[in-house]
């Protein structure tokens, strides 16, 4: 595997560098926003985990669930594997949330040869997992296994914060956003790094919902 990979400070302070010299508006989101954040995880399970238990809920009512699952021993595959839907349930998943838990706890992942696939593998691997979708398998890739050249079209905040950067009519539906990403490779991830940060910018300048 021979993709870029996001380490460090300095590695969001080169891509940064390099968005700024060939995008006139990255430039001009760079210096709004200041300091771009390396927001790198760990990977495994327990961040897909996360992922799933984070879905279409708010970021207050994930923690509150991710800590009464962490409450009741609920933090492994095996545990889980082992465990009912009911008491999964009973620690604050939804019905459909345990199901998917418990898929991935069964799906018997390869973690550590995920680090080394190609990015279009490690989505085509985890999207089989039922309740990870393109969108999770991308920020699983951007963020936990560090991968520079990712995007996730499928955010809405992306696509607002494009919408407002470059001036469009509308918000870009995934694929016009995808294919306006090709001109921020090999860097893309670091320019969903900006486009999120200039969202937060945006929406506490002109009151954005």
């Amino acid at each position: 595997m021979t993709e870029r990979i996001i380490h460090s400070e300095s590695d969001i302070a080169e891509g940064t560098a390099h968005l700024a010299r060939v995008c006139p508006r990255m430039a001009h989101a760079c210096d709004l926003v200041g300091a771009v954040p390396l927001r790198r995880r760990e990977d495994g399970f327990a961040a897909l985990m996360g992922a799933i238990v984070s879905q279409q809920v708010s970021v207050a009512a994930a923690r509150a669930i991710s800590a009464r699952l962490d409450a009741a021993g609920f933090s492994g595959p095996r545990i889980i594997a082992a465990a009912s839907e009911e008491d999964l349930r009973a620690a604050g998943l939804s019905r459909q949330k345990a199901r998917y838990i418990r898929a991935l706890a069964g799906a018997d992942l390869d973690y550590a040869a995920l680090r080394m696939a190609p990015t279009e593998e490690v989505v085509a691997t985890l999207t089989k997992v039922p309740g990870i979708g393109v969108w999770t398998a991308e920020i699983y890739a951007m963020f936990s296994l560090g991968r520079a050249d990712v995007f996730a079209p499928g955010d809405l905040a992306l696509q607002e914060s494009a919408r407002l950067l470059y001036g469009l009519p509308e918000r870009p539906k995934p694929a016009a956003l995808r294919a306006m990403a090709e001109d921020w490779a090999p860097w893309r991830a670091v320019a969903a790094r900006i486009l999120w940060a200039y969202y937060h910018v945006a929406k506490d300048r002109e009151g954005i919902a």
